[in-house]
């Protein structure tokens, strides 16, 4: 397994051994043991999975507080995947990271807790599996708009298919502050 540090502190890529044959192939998507020797020893308490066509794009969410970690990938399709740093006081405030997943290449996403996640959906179809480290809080619940300009995510879709909730979000900076979680420094900590 290699993990490889995104431009956003905390926020990893991770490459699982693969064992493959003329059968197919076998890897293991999580490991306690194995992520926690790099600092991934979250408690997961939630799975889930969606399937999305193409030119969907679904984001960007967050909760808070109730905030989760996630650990994303796309076992089956390609999707192009986000997060952003929504921590006030963070050094990267506003910045984002985003790597393409795939069922061939394999990767997953590790999210820290602060930061907003969102994909799209590049192939014909995808399906996305993600961790997360706490339940879903539709009291938390809360979003920024995919397309806000002060972000200037470069999303690989033009007109991408979008909830109507996911099209009505505010810009981070319309977001009050109570609304946000606060950036307390290495996120393997908290």
């Amino acid at each position: 397994m290699k993990i490889v540090e995104s431009s956003l502190d905390g926020v990893r890529i991770i490459q699982p051994d693969v064992f493959g044959d003329s059968r197919g192939y076998f890897m293991e998507t999580y490991h306690q043991k194995r992520y926690g020797e790099w600092g991934i020893d979250t408690g997961f308490v939630q799975d889930n999975l969606s399937c999305s066509v193409e030119a969907t794009l679904r984001g960007l969410h967050y909760q808070h507080p109730h905030s989760q970690v996630k650990l994303v990938s796309a076992p089956e399709g390609e999707i192009f995947d986000v997060a952003v740093d929504i921590r006030r006081g963070s050094p990267t405030f506003g910045h984002w990271t985003g790597v393409h997943l795939s069922g061939d290449n394999k990767l997953q996403m590790y999210i820290p807790r602060g930061f907003a996640h969102g994909f799209c959906v590049l192939s014909k179809k995808a399906f996305v599996a993600y961790k997360c480290s706490d339940f879903y809080a539709p009291d938390s619940e809360g979003g920024l708009l995919w397309c806000d300009p002060d972000l200037g995510i470069k999303w690989p879709v033009e007109t991408p298919l979008l909830s109507e909730k996911d099209s009505k979000y505010p810009h981070l900076r319309n977001i009050p502050p109570d609304r946000l979680p606060v950036y307390e420094g290495n996120p393997f900590l908290y």
